[in-house]
């Protein structure tokens, strides 16, 4: 997906301590089998500064749920091998992807985070659902 446009309202929206989390998520069947059980989806996160002093974002924690409600957790430092620092007013944006057993489920967590002051906190990643598209040849 080349480019993914925030338009549109984000699938999920989040403001914590003047950060904006906004997520946009879709299907891609294109990278995965659903004959072998695996479904993937792709999304997207745009964060954004609207405080007055810098922040850097130091580790995530996702929490993935499933049909079935098989819940999965991700925790690691930074996001897509970065730990970027984000400057008022300015955003981070980046994609990534997240397989799952059943066509549908859910995910949602949060990012913690440093302010210059060396203050830590975390933001919330609001609940955002993960729905396989069907078509019928």
């Amino acid at each position: 997906m080349a480019g993914v446009s925030f338009v549109t309202a984000p699938v999920s929206e989040a403001v914590t301590e003047s950060i904006r989390v906004e997520v946009m998520a879709r299907h891609a069947p294109e990278t995965a089998s659903a004959n072998k059980g695996e479904w993937v989806f792709q999304y997207t996160v745009r964060i954004t500064n609207q405080g007055a002093e810098p922040v850097q974002l130091l580790s995530r924690h996702w929490i993935i749920t499933d049909a079935l409600e098989q819940v999965r957790e991700v925790k690691g430092p930074g996001v897509i091998g970065q730990q970027p620092v984000i400057k008022p007013g300015e955003s981070f944006q980046y994609s990534s992807w997240c397989p799952l057993t059943t066509p549908t489920g859910m995910m949602h967590g949060t990012y913690h985070m440093v302010r210059g002051d060396g203050d830590r906190f975390d933001i919330e990643i609001a609940p955002f659902a993960l729905k396989a598209s069907y078509t019928v040849h």
